[in-house]
């Protein structure tokens, strides 16, 4: 094989799929890889035809040029393939597989993959803990908005479907189990959520969809979802959600009308840092909105989920501080509150079997509650931008036509 397809960001709001070299099992160089993994070996890894992969919000943030992802870099970290080559050294993976792909990469080896943080694997990015395909500052690692992709460390990252025609009869909804749905579920988790609580869900993107969803799935007995677009908000609705719309203002005021008190047990940020005000400020970004708005409503001796994504380098920040990740956080609230916190990576391992298994015997519709929606590779300029458009869809790229065939 030697011709490969894959969609790459080429500058602000630009995005274009390109002609790039069919994987092999060594790192070369190309845009935004870490000269340290430059001819690192990978015959512990395999080569997918990709099923499907999905438009990110986070993909949104560097498209939008509010990181420092170089030009060309491929896009892409949610994916689902079939295996067509293997490495030298897999030992269980085989040829035919159909696989789902955490986001994260991780090598297994190391002292935070041994404890499932895979999130912060300390061997796969010379940079700093953590790795992700197609994503900036994460090391290099080729994206999968690609029809071809080569994933490392096979035998540990990969999720293996355990029915080949079942797989594909569910193929939007396992889709999801490469990021979103495991990490708005964490985002579910970490804020505490159990049977009868009742949950706030900043943002009715696809994470904040998928956070609603692995609520429920938790047993909450309320989840109420905020948001200033009205069709996303609409379908937060569609499966149960209570929503507030912060166009009129503080969602505080609307909680209590909903719960008879201002105040959740649990809070999740499916925002991160473009975040905007409230009601009269909604068209003014202001970055700590969402994290200081939880605090203020989150019960005390309650906690925060922050799957919303937050960085180190914002060139488009409202700031100087802002540009550097430094927030103006109420963290005396959160203190006196005795509020926890959690935020980073989802490690996507903790959680995939078990969504997985959910999806399977019918619990879940994880698909239909993001409103996913399948275009192809070439179609993904035009996903890009009606997505960031505000679109309430989650668009899912079928480069090699199982999604159609499906």
């Amino acid at each position: 094989m030697s011709g490969n397809r894959a969609v790459a960001y080429k500058g602000p709001g630009d995005v274009e799929v390109i002609d790039i070299d069919y994987p092999t099992f060594e790192l070369k160089d190309g845009p935004g890889v870490n000269p340290a993994n430059v001819g690192r070996s990978v015959h512990h890894g395999v080569i997918l035809k990709t099923v499907a992969t999905n438009i990110c919000g986070s993909d949104q943030h560097m498209v939008r040029g509010r990181t420092t992802a170089p030009p060309n870099l491929v896009l892409g970290h949610e994916i689902t393939g079939e295996v067509v080559e293997v490495g030298r050294d897999v030992e269980f993976i085989q040829v035919g597989d159909i696989v789902s792909v955490p986001f994260n990469i991780a090598c297994g080896r190391c002292r935070n993959c041994k404890e499932r943080k895979t999130g912060i694997c300390l061997n796969v990015n010379p940079d700093r803990p953590g790795s992700a395909y197609g994503y900036v500052d994460m090391g290099g690692w080729v994206g999968g908005q690609a029809e071809y992709v080569l994933i490392p460390y096979a035998d540990w990252n990969l999720l293996r479907f355990p029915d080949r025609d079942q797989a594909l009869e569910k193929i939007l909804d396992l889709a999801m189990l490469s990021d979103i749905f495991p990490t708005g579920f964490h985002g579910a988790v970490t804020a505490g959520v159990g049977v009868g609580s009742t949950v706030y869900v900043a943002g009715a993107g696809p994470v904040g969809l998928a956070a609603a969803t692995g609520a429920l799935l938790l047993g909450a007995a309320v989840v109420i979802v905020g948001d200033m677009n009205t069709d996303r908000l609409a379908q937060a609705r569609s499966f149960g959600c209570e929503t507030v719309d912060l166009t009129q203002g503080d969602p505080q005021d609307q909680i209590e009308q909903i719960l008879g008190v201002p105040e959740v047990d649990c809070g999740v940020d499916a925002v991160g840092f473009e975040a905007r005000g409230h009601g009269k400020d909604a068209d003014h970004e202001a970055p700590a909105t969402v994290l200081n708005s939880l605090m203020d409503l989150t019960a005390a001796g309650g906690a925060l989920g922050i799957p919303g994504l937050y960085v180190t380098g914002d060139p488009g920040g409202i700031d100087e501080a802002a540009q550097k990740g430094a927030l103006s956080l109420s963290l005396g609230t959160g203190w006196a509150k005795s509020l926890s916190f959690t935020t980073g990576q989802c490690p996507v391992m903790k959680y995939n079997r078990e969504l997985m298994m959910a999806i399977l015997h019918d619990r879940v519709s994880i698909a239909k509650n993001v409103n996913a929606s399948a275009i192809t590779l070439e179609d993904a300029p035009r996903g890009y931008a009606e997505f960031d458009a505000g679109a309430a869809q989650k668009y899912v790229l079928d480069p090699n036509g199982y999604l159609k065939s499906a």
